[in-house]
C-alpha cells in the first residue's frame, strides 16, 4: 500500500518539477534511435532499458534513466529511493532528490541499512551525476561505468 502511496505522490510531483524547476533541454531523441548505437555502448543500454519496462523518454527528465543505467538498479519504489541515496552520496543536490531520501526514511525505516550501502556505494564513485550524458550515448557502458568507479 505504501509503495502505491509514494507512486501516486512521485506522479503528483512529476510534472509540475519537469516544468518548473527542471533547467536541461529535452534530447528529442526517439528509443528507436538509442537502439541504434551499438550494442555495448550507453545509448543502446538506455534504450534497452526503457523497452524492458515499457517506459518512454520523458522529457527533461532522461538523465535519470540513464542513473539507473550505469547504476544497474532496479525500479521498485525501494530501488528508486536507494539510487537517490546513491546519488546523494555521489554528490548531487536538489530539492526532488531530498525529498525522495525522506520519503524513503518515513515510509520505509526497515530499509535504512540498504540505503546507507547504496550512499556508500554513490561515494566511492567518481562524480558522475551532473555529465552531459546525451553526449556519451555513443559511449561504452561498461567503460564509462569503470572510469567512474561505478559499482
Amino acid at each position: 500500500m505504501k509503495d502505491l502511496l509514494v507512486e501516486k505522490m512521485y506522479e503528483a510531483t512529476k510534472k509540475p518539477y519537469q516544468k518548473w524547476l527542471k533547467k536541461s533541454e529535452p534530447w528529442n531523441i526517439s528509443i528507436k534511435k538509442l537502439l541504434q548505437y551499438s550494442e555495448n555502448s550507453l545509448g543502446f543500454h538506455l534504450g534497452c532499458f526503457l523497452c524492458k519496462h515499457d517506459f518512454e523518454i520523458q522529457d527533461k527528465l532522461e538523465d535519470h534513466d540513464v542513473f539507473h543505467v550505469l547504476t544497474n538498479t532496479g525500479i521498485s519504489v525501494v530501488e528508486e529511493i536507494g539510487m537517490q541515496f546513491y546519488l546523494l552520496g555521489n554528490g548531487k543536490r536538489s530539492l526532488y532528490l531530498l525529498f525522495g531520501i525522506s520519503v524513503g526514511i518515513l515510509f520505509y525505516p526497515t530499509q535504512i541499512r540498504f540505503f546507507i550501502k547504496q550512499f556508500k556505494r554513490g561515494k566511492k564513485a567518481h562524480t558522475f551525476y551532473n555529465l552531459n550524458f546525451i553526449n556519451l550515448l555513443h559511449q561504452d557502458k561498461n567503460q564509462l561505468q569503470k572510469i567512474f568507479n561505478i559499482q
